[in-house]
Protein backbone atom coordinates (compact mmCIF):
# COMPACT_ATOMS: atom_id res chain seq x y z
CA UNK A 1 0.00 0.00 0.00
CA UNK A 2 1.55 3.35 -0.77
CA UNK A 3 0.24 5.09 1.92
CA UNK A 4 1.72 3.00 4.52
CA UNK A 5 4.95 5.23 6.38
CA UNK A 6 8.05 3.26 7.29
CA UNK A 7 8.51 2.86 11.23
CA UNK A 8 11.99 4.56 10.70
CA UNK A 9 10.78 7.60 9.56
CA UNK A 10 9.02 7.94 12.79
CA UNK A 11 10.14 9.96 16.05
CA UNK A 12 11.19 7.52 18.82
CA UNK A 13 9.18 8.33 21.65
CA UNK A 14 6.30 10.34 23.29
CA UNK A 15 6.62 11.72 26.88
CA UNK A 16 3.44 11.19 28.79
CA UNK A 17 2.21 13.93 31.11
CA UNK A 18 -0.57 14.90 33.41
CA UNK A 19 -3.15 12.34 34.63
CA UNK A 20 -6.46 13.01 32.60
CA UNK A 21 -8.29 9.86 33.39
CA UNK A 22 -8.00 7.03 35.62
CA UNK A 23 -10.34 3.75 35.57
CA UNK A 24 -9.77 -0.05 37.39
CA UNK A 25 -12.53 -1.47 35.40
CA UNK A 26 -13.35 -3.28 38.41
CA UNK A 27 -16.48 -2.99 39.16
CA UNK A 28 -19.96 -2.06 37.99
CA UNK A 29 -19.84 1.41 39.62
CA UNK A 30 -16.77 2.39 37.57
CA UNK A 31 -18.65 1.76 34.18
CA UNK A 32 -22.05 3.01 35.33
CA UNK A 33 -21.96 5.78 32.81
CA UNK A 34 -20.11 3.92 30.19
CA UNK A 35 -22.53 3.93 26.81
CA UNK A 36 -23.17 0.61 25.28
CA UNK A 37 -23.94 0.46 21.70
CA UNK A 38 -25.38 -3.12 21.09
CA UNK A 39 -25.78 -6.09 23.69
CA UNK A 40 -22.57 -6.43 25.46
CA UNK A 41 -22.80 -8.86 28.34
CA UNK A 42 -20.34 -7.33 31.30
CA UNK A 43 -18.91 -9.64 34.53
CA UNK A 44 -16.73 -7.98 36.88
CA UNK A 45 -14.99 -11.78 37.81
CA UNK A 46 -12.10 -9.72 40.22
CA UNK A 47 -9.57 -9.85 36.76
CA UNK A 48 -11.58 -6.41 35.99
CA UNK A 49 -14.39 -5.61 33.33
CA UNK A 50 -15.32 -9.05 31.24
CA UNK A 51 -17.04 -8.63 28.14
CA UNK A 52 -18.82 -11.04 26.01
CA UNK A 53 -21.63 -10.63 23.63
CA UNK A 54 -25.48 -11.04 25.01
CA UNK A 55 -26.90 -12.21 21.52
CA UNK A 56 -26.31 -15.31 19.32
CA UNK A 57 -23.34 -15.04 17.25
CA UNK A 58 -25.47 -16.01 14.22
CA UNK A 59 -26.38 -12.74 14.11
CA UNK A 60 -23.69 -11.29 12.43
CA UNK A 61 -22.80 -7.79 12.68
CA UNK A 62 -26.26 -7.70 15.18
CA UNK A 63 -24.07 -9.65 17.83
CA UNK A 64 -21.26 -7.14 18.11
CA UNK A 65 -21.23 -3.56 19.95
CA UNK A 66 -19.11 -0.57 20.99
CA UNK A 67 -18.38 0.34 25.00
CA UNK A 68 -17.53 3.79 24.74
CA UNK A 69 -16.16 5.83 27.82
CA UNK A 70 -18.06 8.68 29.29
CA UNK A 71 -15.24 11.55 28.92
CA UNK A 72 -14.21 13.22 26.01
CA UNK A 73 -10.57 13.76 25.65
CA UNK A 74 -8.56 16.68 24.00
CA UNK A 75 -6.18 15.73 20.90
CA UNK A 76 -2.75 14.61 21.94
CA UNK A 77 -3.37 11.43 24.56
CA UNK A 78 -2.06 8.58 25.81
CA UNK A 79 -4.20 5.34 26.52
CA UNK A 80 -2.76 2.36 28.46
CA UNK A 81 -5.44 -0.54 29.39
CA UNK A 82 -4.74 -4.27 29.79
CA UNK A 83 -6.17 -6.72 27.65
CA UNK A 84 -6.44 -10.38 27.93
CA UNK A 85 -8.65 -12.63 25.64
CA UNK A 86 -10.41 -15.69 27.19
CA UNK A 87 -11.98 -17.07 24.03
CA UNK A 88 -12.09 -16.99 20.74
CA UNK A 89 -12.65 -16.42 17.48
CA UNK A 90 -13.98 -12.74 17.54
CA UNK A 91 -12.51 -9.31 17.48
CA UNK A 92 -11.65 -6.47 19.43
CA UNK A 93 -11.12 -2.77 18.86
CA UNK A 94 -9.86 0.53 19.91
CA UNK A 95 -11.57 3.63 18.70
CA UNK A 96 -9.98 6.95 19.60
CA UNK A 97 -10.96 10.67 18.69
CA UNK A 98 -14.59 9.75 18.30
CA UNK A 99 -16.36 12.14 17.37
CA UNK A 100 -19.40 14.01 14.78
CA UNK A 101 -18.26 14.58 11.06
CA UNK A 102 -19.20 18.32 11.13
CA UNK A 103 -17.51 18.52 14.81
CA UNK A 104 -21.04 16.77 16.99
CA UNK A 105 -20.51 15.06 19.93
CA UNK A 106 -20.36 11.60 19.30
CA UNK A 107 -23.65 11.39 21.51
CA UNK A 108 -25.33 13.99 19.74
CA UNK A 109 -29.15 13.10 19.24
CA UNK A 110 -28.56 14.53 15.69
CA UNK A 111 -26.70 11.77 14.74
CA UNK A 112 -27.89 8.42 13.07
CA UNK A 113 -28.59 6.10 15.73
CA UNK A 114 -25.86 3.54 16.30
CA UNK A 115 -26.10 -0.29 17.62
CA UNK A 116 -22.96 -2.25 16.98
CA UNK A 117 -22.92 -2.67 13.67
CA UNK A 118 -19.61 -1.98 12.19
CA UNK A 119 -20.62 -0.29 9.02
CA UNK A 120 -22.40 2.40 11.20
CA UNK A 121 -19.19 3.16 12.49
CA UNK A 122 -16.71 3.79 9.53
CA UNK A 123 -19.38 4.77 6.84
CA UNK A 124 -21.66 6.28 8.85
CA UNK A 125 -21.90 10.10 10.52
CA UNK A 126 -18.69 10.03 12.78
CA UNK A 127 -14.84 10.18 11.91
CA UNK A 128 -12.76 8.13 14.08
CA UNK A 129 -9.40 6.31 14.50
CA UNK A 130 -10.08 2.38 15.39
CA UNK A 131 -7.58 -0.08 15.98
CA UNK A 132 -7.81 -3.46 15.32
CA UNK A 133 -5.25 -5.57 17.64
CA UNK A 134 -6.89 -9.04 18.36
CA UNK A 135 -7.87 -10.11 15.11
CA UNK A 136 -9.42 -14.35 15.26
CA UNK A 137 -12.21 -13.94 13.51
CA UNK A 138 -11.92 -15.11 9.98
CA UNK A 139 -9.94 -17.68 8.54
CA UNK A 140 -7.31 -15.65 7.18
CA UNK A 141 -6.68 -13.31 10.50
CA UNK A 142 -6.06 -16.88 12.20
CA UNK A 143 -3.49 -17.23 9.36
CA UNK A 144 -1.60 -14.58 9.23
CA UNK A 145 -1.86 -11.85 12.12
CA UNK A 146 -1.95 -8.58 11.74
CA UNK A 147 -2.77 -5.33 14.29
CA UNK A 148 -4.58 -2.65 12.07
CA UNK A 149 -5.49 1.33 12.16
CA UNK A 150 -8.09 2.78 9.80
CA UNK A 151 -9.19 6.24 9.38
CA UNK A 152 -12.77 6.71 9.14
CA UNK A 153 -15.10 8.42 7.58
CA UNK A 154 -14.38 5.46 5.05
CA UNK A 155 -12.92 2.26 5.60
CA UNK A 156 -9.33 3.33 5.07
CA UNK A 157 -6.71 1.19 6.04
CA UNK A 158 -3.59 2.92 6.74
CA UNK A 159 -1.09 1.00 8.97
CA UNK A 160 -0.21 -2.54 10.07
CA UNK A 161 1.96 -4.31 12.16
CA UNK A 162 2.03 -7.82 13.81
CA UNK A 163 -0.05 -9.35 16.55
CA UNK A 164 2.32 -10.31 19.43
CA UNK A 165 -0.99 -11.65 21.53
CA UNK A 166 -1.02 -15.56 21.91
CA UNK A 167 -4.35 -18.01 21.57
CA UNK A 168 -6.74 -17.59 24.74
CA UNK A 169 -5.15 -21.15 25.86
CA UNK A 170 -1.67 -20.01 25.45
CA UNK A 171 -2.17 -16.28 27.51
CA UNK A 172 -1.02 -16.69 31.06
CA UNK A 173 -1.39 -12.89 32.04
CA UNK A 174 -2.79 -9.89 30.48
CA UNK A 175 -0.89 -7.33 27.72
CA UNK A 176 -0.28 -4.08 28.33
CA UNK A 177 -1.68 -2.23 25.88
CA UNK A 178 -0.76 2.11 25.07
CA UNK A 179 -2.05 3.62 21.65
CA UNK A 180 -0.96 7.14 21.42
CA UNK A 181 -2.05 9.81 19.84
CA UNK A 182 -0.09 12.84 19.32
CA UNK A 183 -0.15 15.68 16.10
CA UNK A 184 -0.05 14.10 13.31
CA UNK A 185 1.12 10.63 14.82
CA UNK A 186 -0.31 7.56 16.25
CA UNK A 187 0.89 4.28 17.77
CA UNK A 188 0.16 1.17 19.22
CA UNK A 189 2.47 -0.77 21.43
CA UNK A 190 1.93 -4.07 22.97
CA UNK A 191 3.83 -4.96 25.65
CA UNK A 192 6.39 -2.25 25.38
CA UNK A 193 7.18 -3.27 21.89
CA UNK A 194 6.05 -1.21 19.33
CA UNK A 195 3.79 -2.44 16.78
CA UNK A 196 3.24 0.00 14.39
CA UNK A 197 3.10 3.90 13.83
CA UNK A 198 1.40 6.17 11.08
CA UNK A 199 1.49 9.82 10.03
CA UNK A 200 -1.38 11.15 9.18
CA UNK A 201 -0.75 13.78 6.56
CA UNK A 202 -3.94 15.00 6.81
CA UNK A 203 -4.72 15.37 3.07
CA UNK A 204 -4.87 11.93 2.06
CA UNK A 205 -7.92 10.80 3.49
CA UNK A 206 -9.69 14.18 5.00
CA UNK A 207 -8.26 16.29 7.83
CA UNK A 208 -6.63 14.77 10.74
CA UNK A 209 -8.88 14.29 13.56
CA UNK A 210 -9.03 16.43 16.58
CA UNK A 211 -10.06 15.53 20.36
CA UNK A 212 -13.25 13.14 21.07
CA UNK A 213 -13.94 10.00 22.92
CA UNK A 214 -12.68 6.63 23.23
CA UNK A 215 -14.44 3.30 23.25
CA UNK A 216 -13.81 -1.11 22.89
CA UNK A 217 -15.23 -2.77 20.46
CA UNK A 218 -15.85 -6.74 20.43
CA UNK A 219 -17.08 -8.87 17.51
CA UNK A 220 -18.81 -11.72 18.84
CA UNK A 221 -18.28 -14.34 20.28
CA UNK A 222 -14.69 -12.55 21.75
CA UNK A 223 -14.40 -13.44 25.58
CA UNK A 224 -11.74 -11.20 27.18
CA UNK A 225 -10.96 -8.62 30.14
CA UNK A 226 -10.26 -5.21 30.60
CA UNK A 227 -8.72 -3.48 33.49
CA UNK A 228 -6.28 -0.52 34.45
CA UNK A 229 -7.43 2.28 31.72
CA UNK A 230 -5.73 5.23 32.24
CA UNK A 231 -5.77 8.55 30.11
CA UNK A 232 -2.59 10.90 30.00
CA UNK A 233 -1.56 14.27 28.53
CA UNK A 234 1.41 13.39 25.88
CA UNK A 235 3.63 15.31 23.62
CA UNK A 236 6.12 14.17 21.42
CA UNK A 237 10.02 13.67 22.94
CA UNK A 238 11.90 16.63 22.07
CA UNK A 239 9.13 19.17 21.82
Amino acid sequence: MSDLIPFAKLPPRFVPGDLLYRNPLASPSDVEAFVAEGQPTLEFPGTGMRLSNAMDPAKGQAANYLFWCPEVFPADIQVTWTFRPLQDPGLAMFWIAAAGRNGEDLFDPSLAPRAGQYRQYHSGDINAYHLSYFRRKNPDERYFRTCNLRKSHGFHLVCQGGDPIGNPEDVTEPYRMKVVKCGPRIALSIHDLPIFAWYDDGETFGPRLGGGRIGFRQMAPLVADYADLEVRAVRQAGA
